[in-house]
Parts: C-alpha cells; sequence; structure tokens
C-alpha cells in the first residue's frame, strides 16, 4: 500500500511540475492568437440571403470568408469531426492514443504517413507553421494545448472552418464551398460535407478542380468510415457515392460588379456586407439587360434600379450592360451618372403646382407656340394641341403646357423644392434655374430621380434608398427617416394620372394590361438619354438606355427602348408579402369636382353661356384654382395671329341618327394678349380670354370665325356645317 502511495505522490508531483513548467513556458513563450486573427479576410459582399455577389481578395490574393459554427452545416462540422478527431470535446488538444497509433504506423511504414494530429493540433499548426519533424511535432503539440488552455472548444473550431487550407488561394470552408460547389457551407449534402471534411488534408492532391476522380476516392473513405461509426446507413452511403466531383473553381462571383465595387469603397473595414440585393431578381435582370441591350444600337447599354418602396430597400441594381464589354463602357456606373432627365420632372412639377393651389388635375393648359425671350421650345411630335386638360398634358408628355406652369410655380422654387427632398438638379457652370429644366436642360442621377419617384407611392415624402441590410444581417426594415416633398393628396392624384396612361397612350400596349403599373417616359435633347420610370404596389423601378459617352443614338427614346424594357422587369418582379406595405387609397384631402372651361371654377359657380365644357377634375383640400393665364413673359411667337384648331375651308357633317350639333374647340397659336372670338361677327365673349373656347354649332350653314386681339391682329377661318337628316 505504501508503494502504491509513493507511486501515486511521484506521479503527481510529476504532473504539478509538468503544469508549472506549462504554465511558465505558456507566459515565456505565448502563442498570439490574437494578432493571427487579425488576418485580413477577402471583402465579401453578399445578398440578403447571404449568397456572395463579389468577393474581393485580401492583400496578400487569399480568399477566405469570415464564417461562424452557426452558418455552417451541421452535417459538415458532425462529419469533420467524426473523420477528423472522434475525441475532439473531449481531449485536452492531444489524443495521446491517436499519437501513439500514427507512431507505430510511421515505424511500420518506415516513413509519415500519419501524424496523429488532432482538429487543435491542425490548428496549432495553422497558426504557426513547423516542418515536419519531431521537433516541430512537439513545439505543435505544445501549442495544440496552449490553445485549449486560453480558448473554448467553439472558438479553436470557428478558427478551423475560417482558416483551414482547400487548395490554391482557397482559406476556409466558406470560400471553398462557393468555389467549388457555389454554394454556401450552410447548404451541403452528405457526400458535399464529406469531400470538404477530407480536403485540408491533402490540398493540392485532392483538389476537386483539378483531380475529381481522387477527390472523388478520399470522399467514398469519408463515406464508409462515417458508415463504420453508425453516424450514416449504408443507404446514405451509397446515394452520396452517386454524386459526381465536377471539377470546377469559381473563387471570384461577379454578381452586382458595379454595385459591389461601389460599397467595397464605402465601407472599406468590414469583412462581410450584407446587401438589400434579392440575388434572384438581380441575375435576372442582369441577363435580361445583357440581351436587351445588344438587340439596340451599337454601344448602346441600359441600366435597372428597382426599389421596394415600402423599405426603401434597393432589391436590383443593374448599371450597365455587360460589366466586361469595353465598347459599352460596362464598368461606368449609369445609375449614378449624371445625365439629362428629359421630361421625367413633370410630374413633379404639377404635383407640387397642385400643393401651390395653381392647378387641379384638370386644369385647362395651354399648348400653343410661345417664345420665351428667345427659347421655342416644342413637342416631341413637334405639333401643337391648343387647350388641354392638365392631365392629357401630363398623360401625353407636352412640353408647352409644362413651361406655362413652371412660369407660374417659378423654376428656382422648383428646383429648390427638389433639391430639399434629395433630387439635386446640375445645371451647366454658371447657369441659373430656369424653363429649359423641365424638359430636361439640367442633370441628374437615376438613383437620385427613383428616389423621388418613390414619394408618389410614399404619400408625397421622399426617404434615402438603402443598399445595406439592418444589423442582424436582414432587411429589418427600420424606421426611415423621410423628407417632404409633396403632399399626400398631390402625390395620390399624379400617380392616379401616371396610372391612366394606358387608356389614352397606344404604345402603353405594350404593357400588359394585367400588371397595375404607373409610369412615365422621358427622352433627352438629341436622343441622348431614353428613360421609363415605373411604380407598382410595391417597387418603383428606373430604366435608362443610351450611349455612356453621351453621342446621340437617333430614333431610340423613352417610348420605344425604355418602356419594353420596363415591361420585362415588371414581370419578374416577385410579390411582396409585407404587412407594412404603404396604403394607396384616395386621401381624404382629394375631391372629385365638376368644373368649366375655360374658366375652371365649379360648374355651381359659373354663368351657364361661360361654361361651354365641364371636366371632372380632382382638388385639393377643396380648393378650385381658376384656370390660369398665359404668362405675360411669353412674347409672340410669330408675326402674324393664327387658328390653329380648324384649317380654313373645312367642311364638316353629322351622320344620320346623331346629335344635330357640332362643337368645335377654337384656339389660337398665341394668346398672350387676350383674345376676342367672333362668329359671323357676332361677339362670343365680351371679355378677352387667354385661352381657347369650345363653341356649338347649332344649325347648318357657313360660318367665319374670327380671333382678334388686343394689339389688333385678327385671324380668320370659314367653315361649313351641313347637318344630315
Amino acid at each position: 500500500m505504501k508503494s502504491l502511495l509513493y507511486f501515486f505522490s511521484n506521479v503527481l508531483k510529476g504532473l504539478l511540475l509538468i503544469l508549472v513548467l506549462f504554465i511558465g513556458a505558456d507566459y515565456f513563450i505565448p502563442l498570439d492568437v490574437e494578432q493571427f486573427k487579425q488576418h485580413k479576410f477577402a471583402r465579401l459582399i453578399v445578398a440578403e440571403d447571404g449568397t456572395p455577389l463579389r468577393a474581393f481578395a485580401d492583400p496578400q490574393g487569399i480568399w477566405r470568408y469570415p464564417v461562424s459554427l452557426e452558418q455552417v452545416s451541421p452535417r459538415y462540422i458532425n462529419t469533420l469531426i467524426n473523420y477528423e478527431d472522434r475525441w475532439f470535446w473531449y481531449h485536452p488538444g492531444v489524443n495521446p492514443l491517436a499519437i501513439l497509433r500514427a507512431s507505430v504506423q510511421n515505424l511500420l511504414s518506415g516513413r509519415i504517413i500519419s501524424g496523429g494530429s488532432t482538429l487543435t493540433m491542425q490548428v496549432a499548426r495553422i497558426i504557426e507553421p513547423h516542418p515536419r519533424t519531431i521537433m516541430g511535432k512537439l513545439r505543435q503539440i505544445f501549442r495544440a494545448l496552449q490553445l485549449e488552455w486560453h480558448y473554448s472548444k467553439k472558438q479553436i473550431l470557428t478558427l478551423y472552418v475560417n482558416f483551414a487550407p482547400f487548395g490554391g488561394p482557397l482559406e476556409g470552408v466558406e470560400a471553398a464551398s462557393f468555389a467549388y460547389l457555389n454554394k454556401s457551407s450552410k447548404e451541403l449534402s452528405v457526400a458535399e460535407a464529406a469531400l470538404l471534411s477530407v480536403l485540408p488534408q491533402s490540398p493540392t492532391r485532392f483538389r476537386p478542380d483539378k483531380h475529381p476522380q481522387r477527390a472523388a476516392r478520399a470522399r467514398n473513405k469519408v463515406l464508409e468510415r462515417l458508415y463504420q461509426f453508425g453516424e450514416l446507413s449504408r443507404v446514405q452511403v451509397d446515394d452520396a457515392r452517386q454524386e459526381i466531383v465536377v471539377p470546377q473553381l469559381e473563387a471570384q462571383p461577379m454578381i452586382a460588379p458595379v454595385l459591389t465595387r461601389r460599397l467595397k469603397n464605402q465601407v472599406p473595414d468590414n469583412g462581410v456586407l450584407t446587401t438589400t440585393i434579392d440575388i434572384n431578381l438581380q441575375r435576372i435582370l442582369e441577363s435580361l439587360v445583357k440581351n436587351y441591350a445588344y438587340s439596340l444600337a451599337d454601344k448602346t447599354s441600359a441600366a435597372i434600379l428597382v426599389v421596394d418602396h415600402n423599405t426603401m430597400a434597393v432589391k436590383a441594381y443593374v448599371a450597365s450592360a455587360d460589366f466586361f464589354d469595353r465598347q459599352r463602357h460596362g464598368q461606368v456606373d449609369m445609375i449614378r451618372a449624371i445625365r439629362s432627365p428629359g421630361s421625367t420632372l413633370k410630374p413633379f412639377l404639377y404635383a407640387l403646382a397642385m400643393d401651390q393651389g395653381l392647378v387641379s388635375s384638370h386644369s385647362m393648359l395651354m399648348d400653343e407656340a410661345i417664345n420665351v425671350s428667345g427659347y421655342k421650345p416644342k413637342n416631341f411630335n413637334g405639333h401643337f394641341s391648343g387647350a388641354v386638360s392638365l392631365s392629357e398634358a401630363l398623360q401625353r408628355s407636352l412640353n408647352i403646357p409644362a413651361i406655362q406652369v413652371l412660369q407660374f410655380l417659378g423654376s428656382g422654387y422648383f428646383m429648390s423644392s427638389l433639391e430639399n427632398a434629395g433630387l439635386k438638379l446640375h445645371l451647366p457652370a454658371s447657369a441659373h434655374s430656369n424653363l429649359a429644366i423641365i424638359l430636361g436642360g439640367a442633370g441628374l442621377q437615376m438613383e437620385k430621380l427613383v428616389q423621388a419617384y418613390t414619394a408618389f407611392s410614399r404619400g408625397g415624402r421622399v426617404a434615402q434608398l438603402r443598399y445595406l441590410a439592418g444589423p442582424s444581417g436582414k432587411d429589418d426594415s427600420p424606421a426611415i427617416k423621410s423628407r417632404f416633398l409633396m403632399s399626400e393628396g398631390a402625390a395620390w392624384i399624379v400617380r392616379d394620372i401616371l396610372s391612366q396612361i394606358q387608356e389614352r397612350q397606344p404604345l402603353a400596349n405594350m404593357i400588359r394590361q394585367s400588371t397595375r403599373l404607373a409610369w412615365k417616359t422621358g427622352t433627352s435633347y438629341g436622343f441622348r438619354d431614353a428613360w421609363a420610370i415605373g411604380m407598382t404596389d410595391d417597387y418603383t423601378i428606373g430604366i435608362w438606355t443610351g450611349r455612356p459617352d453621351g453621342t446621340p443614338v437617333p430614333g431610340q427614346f423613352g417610348a420605344r427602348t425604355a418602356i419594353p424594357l420596363l415591361n420585362e422587369v415588371v414581370q419578374v418582379l416577385p410579390h411582396l408579402n409585407n404587412k407594412h406595405v404603404l396604403s394607396l387609397q384616395r386621401p381624404k384631402t382629394v375631391s372629385r369636382q365638376i368644373i368649366c372651361w375655360p374658366g375652371g371654377k365649379l360648374v355651381s359657380e359659373t354663368d351657364e353661356q361661360e361654361c361651354h365644357k365641364t371636366q371632372k377634375t380632382w382638388v385639393l383640400n377643396q380648393t378650385i384654382p381658376p384656370t390660369l393665364a398665359s404668362s405675360p413673359k411669353i412674347e409672340d411667337a410669330l408675326q402674324e395671329l393664327k387658328i390653329i384648331s380648324i384649317d380654313d375651308e373645312t367642311h364638316l357633317s353629322t351622320p344620320p341618327e346623331a346629335e344635330q350639333v357640332v362643337i368645335i374647340n377654337l384656339a389660337v397659336n398665341n394668346s398672350s394678349n387676350g383674345i376676342f372670338w367672333f362668329i359671323n361677327g357676332q361677339p362670343v365673349n365680351y371679355r378677352p380670354l387667354y385661352h381657347s373656347i369650345s363653341y356649338t354649332f347649332k344649325d347648318s350653314g357657313t360660318y367665319q370665325i374670327s380671333a382678334i386681339d388686343r394689339t389688333g391682329k385678327t385671324a380668320q377661318v370659314r367653315i361649313y356645317i351641313r347637318h344630315s337628316l
């Protein structure tokens, strides 16, 4: 008994001595794991679901994506531990039985065929590489004990899954999984988990992209071992062995390449950036834009921006037709390039004018030739339509009515209102706000334009676009700080007008009728930029086509080149089931009223003789704006006055059984001085009108129509009317 006690006493003393020596060695020869953990990861930018969009290698050219144990498939963790180190959770960093077994194997074979390394020992070697010698092995054992002394098992295993070598420039299971299998390590199958478990044993010999058959044999060895341990059934093993090892290597994903480059530069210190991008939508639209652009003229590009305006999260960012196409300047970010907006600003103009009480949805505006201090704008088709409603002017994107409204609103006020809401207009050097900005005479970024358009779906308020997901790595839809651009009522009215375009324009047939869509096109001067902005219940979509170098592309305009692409985009948008979807119901501040033309007052407040035509109109806060007078700033466009609504010597007849009246809209090319109308010498109005009138001809006969302005200029036409019996 005394000898037994003496033996255990000596063993205890020996262990205490070893412990003291270890603690001393640990103090004087520390393992600097924290310094090792400072190794930079590849800059990985991922979609909202974690799928890599693009990675940027670390300064040494290594592809290493940071990952936690919770982000790795439990199947992989279980396979790794059972194959590499079954007693990992229990040993102190070194497994004496494994080392003894390896030593016997090495002695019998006459060479080193096994190291008996635990996972902790492998991590120690990754942190501090050493030669495969006896002294090297002893140093590895010491470092493994240090690891277990200072770190938990999970921390050690996390180091392994992030830094283990997987062949070539790849380190860590996440980078290897995407490079060899094109998927995240959280989605591994049984066979894939086995392959990645064995790969670090000999990363060069087992590389799937270079030696797929050898990799398959090594994988199958792991599967059989798991079967022997009772971790897999024979059926599972046989099924897993059927999976083919594909010889592929995709170390660098290239999805949304322009956006990821932008975010890398904006947020330089994070290892992983989780964006709000919908990976499926992004892939579809990148392919769609590439194919579509190649159907257009040479060197033409296109860009798409899709925003979920409920959360302001950017779901797709296609900045060019093809990132690798130099002729189309594919690496230029057309979403942030400054381009002419064409007519896309008109909806903002009319909404702001409504808020100022200048107009309602069907106020009468004049589409006529004008000259504003030498500025002679024209419509896209080169023609004029005389008196039109605001809704018609917006739906047809007429230029002259927009200028008329901008004159009264003020170009300075218009620009500052947009800028306060985040939409900055860029003017040429030394230029000031002017009427031309409403027709595209200023520059802007698509990003800011689409952001501003969300106001029509967000009750008139604008918020910053969001490219990065919330703190949890998901789109948490945090509270959005918004800025006022227009009232809720004005936003609703303008969106309602834009949603009715399908009923008025044949070109809108390109938009499928099943789609609830409000939209606006735009074309810049010289056919340099073609636009289409669309709004569904959940999304605001921006489309741009043109040449990035600014070269004109005759024949390409919004309705021809941007609308078809918008149509395609709308058809692939996912449906949102978001309980926070914003209401698009008519606000209480908006009401339906009936007004008279040309005065613009309510029917109930207008003399019957002055109410030649009525219009149903949306009004704000029960305010009925009178018809705008032509601005005194408008000078005569022509030396002679001309009636433009009907030609001289026109013959008109009513069809049989039709109502026996003819109603003609009477308008001149310039009404800046006020117009008196006469039919067969009899005055129609006793006060000068700045706009057209509607006149009813009840009897058959010859009519001479005369228009006289205050300066004495006269215009006449003769028409013939015949009522059928």
